[in-house]
C-alpha cells in the first residue's frame, strides 16, 4: 500500500455513541462503509444503534466507555482492536451541559464537566493516537461547539470546557503535523440532542430568555444531528493530504418574507 493511500478497512470508534451526534454519526460512519465501535455508558442504547448498523449490513462493535476513568478508555481500546482491528478514526464527542451560574455552582461540578470535555478527550488522545502515529495515518475528530467562540451565560462550565479543547486539539494539530495523523474539530451551532433535556423546565426557560438577552438566539431554528454526523464523515473522508482542520456547521435563518 502507498504511504498516501487510505487502506480500504478503516475501523472508526465513535465516543459518546448512545444518542444525538455521537448516534447519527456511528450510522453516517458505518453507511460509508466503516465498521464502526460504539462506546458508552448507555450500552443498551448503543446496541440498539448496532443492530440498525448490522441490518444494513454495516459491522458494528459495542463496548462500554466512561471516558472519565483511565482504565475505562484502555480497556475500551483494547476491545475495540481486538474485535475490529487496529482504530483508524476516533470521533471524541463525549459531553454534557448543565444549567448555572458560575459563582454559584460546586467547584466539584465544574471540575467534573471540565475533565469530561478536555480530560475525557486526552484520554482518547493517549490511547488511540500513539497508535496511529506509528502507522503513519489516521483521523481523530473532536466535537466541539460555537460557544467556544461565544461564549454563552449560565451554562457553567461547558463553555470553559469547549474553549480548553480547541485549545487542546490547535497544539495537537502542530505537534503531529508531518505524522500522517490530522486532529480535527466539528463547530456545531444550536443543534436538537438529548443535552439539555433533563434540565428542569424553569431553569430551560430562564436559560434560553438569557440566551436573547445577549443576541445567541437570533432565530428559533436547531440543527439536525444528522447535519454534524455528515460534516464528520465528511471530514475523515478527505483524501491524505487533505486537511479539514476546522468545520463550523450552524443553522441557517428562515426564509424571510418579501
Amino acid at each position: 500500500m502507498s504511504k498516501y493511500a487510505q487502506p480500504e478497512r478503516r475501523p472508526a470508534v465513535v465516543a459518546g455513541a448512545s444518542s444525538g451526534i455521537g448516534a447519527a454519526t456511528a450510522l453516517s460512519l458505518a453507511a460509508a462503509g466503516h465498521p464502526v465501535a460504539l462506546g458508552a455508558r448507555r450500552t443498551d442504547k448503543c446496541e440498539e444503534l448496532a443492530s440498525q448498523i448490522r441490518a444494513g449490513g454495516g459491522e458494528a462493535y459495542v463496548g462500554a466507555l466512561d471516558v472519565t476513568d483511565g482504565d475505562s478508555v484502555a480497556a475500551f481500546a483494547d476491545k475495540v482492536t481486538a474485535e475490529l482491528g487496529d482504530v483508524e478514526v476516533v470521533i471524541s464527542n463525549a459531553g454534557s451541559v448543565n444549567p448555572g451560574t458560575i459563582h454559584e455552582v460546586e467547584t466539584e461540578r465544574f471540575q467534573r464537566e471540565v475533565d469530561l470535555a478536555i480530560g475525557g478527550a486526552h484520554r482518547l488522545v493517549r490511547a488511540f493516537v500513539p497508535g496511529m502515529v506509528e502507522r503513519r495515518r489516521g483521523d481523530i475528530v473532536f466535537v466541539s461547539s460555537d460557544v467556544a467562540v461565544r461564549a454563552r451565560p449560565f451554562m457553567s462550565s461547558y463553555a470553559a470546557g469547549k474553549w480548553g479543547l480547541e485549545g487542546m486539539v490547535h497544539a495537537l494539530q502542530m505537534e503531529l503535523e508531518g505524522t500522517g495523523v490530522r486532529a480535527s474539530i466539528v463547530r456545531p451551532g444550536p443543534t436538537w440532542s438529548e443535552m439539555g433535556t433533563d434540565w428542569d423546565v424553569d431553569d430551560a426557560a430562564f436559560v434560553l430568555n438569557q440566551w436573547v438577552r445577549f443576541g445567541h438566539a437570533r432565530h428559533p431554528h436547531f440543527l439536525k444531528p444528522t447535519a454534524i454526523a455528515d460534516a464528520i464523515t465528511t471530514v475523515v473522508s478527505a483524501p491524505r493530504g487533505v486537511h479539514l482542520n476546522l468545520i463550523e456547521v450552524s443553522p441557517e435563518a428562515p426564509l424571510e418574507d418579501n
